[in-house]
């Protein structure tokens, strides 16, 4: 049974920083991609960043690019999003991804990834 438990959100005023992690089991996570996505109220699920199942790839979307960091360790089977200079647009809930092809590059839409967390809810605020 594949299962990602996603964690580390809560309560950041501008310009701070927070690190989630995902824990994934079920899975072997050095054969397979990850990424992070997020939603806001009344908006739609949105890719953020990802990482091939090399480790030594990742990609953002153009508002994180600099700011936010994915990386893993293979020990620990976790993923993380490291996330600085946080605005209160990032506010939003973040979720942890797998996509359950073996050796797969990093796709940015929703439905090329098969197995989700349960969210963490990010608020930036002042």
């Amino acid at each position: 049974q594949v299962r990602l438990a996603d964690s580390g959100g809560g309560l950041v005023q501008p310009g701070g920083s927070l690190r989630l992690s995902c824990v994934v089991s079920g899975r072997t996570l050095s054969y397979f991609a990850t990424a992070w996505f997020r939603q806001a109220p009344g908006k739609e699920r949105e890719f953020v960043g990802g990482m091939s199942w090399t480790g030594r790839s990742t990609y953002y979307r153009n508002s994180v690019e600099g700011r936010f960091t994915i990386s893993r360790d293979l020990g620990q089977s976790t993923v993380y999003l490291q996330m600085n200079n946080l605005q209160p647009e990032d506010t939003a809930i973040y979720y942890c991804a797998l996509n359950d092809r073996r050796f797969g590059t990093i796709e940015t839409g929703i439905g090329d990834y098969n197995f989700w967390g349960q969210g963490t809810q990010v608020t930036v605020s002042s």
